[in-house]
């Protein structure tokens, strides 16, 4: 293993480079103070339930960023399933999450009807905040709406070229800044790193015994990559993710087989509750991702309970661990076993830190008002009746 280039103390150059922001150090970026209260309105995806009963990233994230924002005194409404809890104004546009709902064939045409619901009350809102992709462009460009869009899934799919080339002024939020790479030229309103409420999970200072992996088991996300370390390292693995509809043949053939091994523990899906004891009480939490990640939530909780985390080089990773310092970048599996083998190198002091000072809700709902702020700055500077922008197609692709 090459020490000198994964396992060192060093910053990464990814890190350099991503410092300033994580810091609001970046003169790039606006440093407008909402000192208003602003009505915001909150859409997100109907899958899970908001919060999610188990697993379910972007409706965890909508639900810490809704909290907070009412906290903080704003006038906030979320348009989410009928199962949701929050202390904001709910506004239920399913009976309950679409994923576990036995009797749903389509969950699209729940979303059409939430987004003209939502264009129905626009006037109620000094801007809306959609977490449900490119569903929306059309009619919030057509109705004048101020708006943002989190971008919360991966950007390289050729399909949203010509998608993008035509809806080039859409304004828009990064959830990493490797999230924007394919596709530099959108009108990014910012970059914002999700961020967790800190009494959330629990600060564990001793190491566990075990390693462990939590999430979704599907190709992308490599859980035999998790085994494959355990195995190489004699160390126990707990596997607690779900397995989707569209992920089960891969579980079944490549997956299920391999939990057979004394060393491996399939948990299943599991809670907040249940989060802080089972990443807490790990030596590591593995992250052997082959996908772009564009942020992965399982890193800060690890981090905001003192756990390491071991994580392939690929997406934001290089973003969210300080190599050395919450954890070791890898390259390969023997660099994984090697990393596993240093992981008591690392401070679990230092790992809470590193949640505290980079990955806490208040942070994130801070740096959104600052962007909630510009784009009704520029809305009022600017009315247009059509938000036409577009980039040539052909160009794009």
């Amino acid at each position: 293993m090459n020490n000198s280039s994964t396992l060192n103390t060093a910053a990464t150059p990814e890190w350099r480079a991503h410092v300033a922001y994580a810091l609001g150090e970046c003169a790039g970026e606006k440093k407008l103070t909402s000192k208003r209260k602003l009505r915001i309105a909150q859409v997100a995806p109907l899958y899970e339930s908001v919060p999610p009963r188990h697993y379910g990233g972007t409706e965890r994230v909508v639900s810490w960023l809704t909290e907070e924002l009412a906290a903080m005194g704003h006038e906030v409404t979320l348009y989410a399933s009928g199962d949701s809890r929050t202390s904001a104004r709910l506004r239920k546009c399913c009976a309950r999450a679409l994923r576990t709902a036995e009797d749903c064939v389509d969950p699209l045409t729940h979303h059409m009807v939430m987004i003209e619901q939502v264009m129905r009350q626009k006037r109620e809102f000094d801007i809306v905040h959609f977490h449900i992709d490119y569903l929306h462009y059309g009619v919030s460009r057509r109705n004048n709406l101020c708006h943002v869009t989190t971008t919360h899934g991966r950007l390289d799919i050729p399909d949203l070229l010509p998608l993008y080339a035509e809806f080039a002024g859409m304004p828009v939020v990064s959830i990493s800044r490797e999230q924007r790479r394919p596709l530099p030229w959108l009108n990014w309103a910012g970059n914002v790193y999700h961020g967790l409420p800190e009494s959330l999970l629990r600060f564990h200072p001793e190491s566990g015994k075990y390693l462990a992996f939590i999430g979704r088991i599907s190709p992308e996300k490599r859980p035999d990559r998790a085994i494959e370390i355990a195995k190489r390292t004699g160390i126990p693995l707990k596997i607690a993710a779900k397995v989707d509809r569209a992920d089960r043949e891969y579980f079944e053939t490549r997956i299920k087989h391999l939990l057979d091994d004394p060393l491996v523990e399939y948990i299943g899906e599991i809670g907040d509750r249940e989060k802080s004891d089972f990443l807490g009480n790990a030596m590591a939490c593995l992250v052997p991702i082959d996908w772009p990640e564009p942020f992965g939530i399982t890193m800060i909780e690890a981090m905001a309970c003192g756990t390491p985390v071991i994580a392939y080089r690929n997406g934001s990773v290089p973003e969210l661990v300080r190599n050395g310092v919450s954890g070791w970048i890898v390259e390969n599996m023997d660099e994984a076993v090697r990393a596993v083998e240093r992981v008591h190198e690392i401070s679990r002091n230092a790992c809470r830190r590193e949640f505290e000072t980079r990955f806490t809700v208040e942070r994130m709902a801070r740096e959104y008002l600052r962007i909630y702020e510009e784009q009704i700055r520029m809305s009022r500077a600017a009315p247009r009746e059509v938000q036409s922008e577009t980039k040539d197609t052909e160009m794009a692709l």
